[in-house]
């Protein structure tokens, strides 16, 4: 029988800007997107780390992050 004893999920996500609308308040809904991103995270206690943040010129952002999958144990992913 096997178990599985830690697992890590390393995603790379892009925050895009919404198109039709002017772009400081499309910067802006991005930055927004992000934050409630995090909070989501917080509230359902995933642990998480931002491995790599990057603003792009266009003002959308590109994370690196690596977070718990499901229940599982991280073991020393997030260290």
């Amino acid at each position: 029988m096997k178990r599985i004893q830690s697992a890590c999920l390393i995603q790379t996500l892009h925050f895009q800007l919404k198109e039709g609308i002017p772009r400081d308040q499309a910067a802006a809904g991005v930055q927004e997107e992000y934050a409630q991103y995090k909070a989501r995270l917080d509230r359902s206690r995933t642990r998480y780390r931002i491995v790599k943040e990057e603003l792009q010129s266009d003002g959308s952002i590109v994370i690196e992050i690596k977070k718990q999958y499901n229940t599982a144990s991280c073991g020393t992913y997030l260290d």
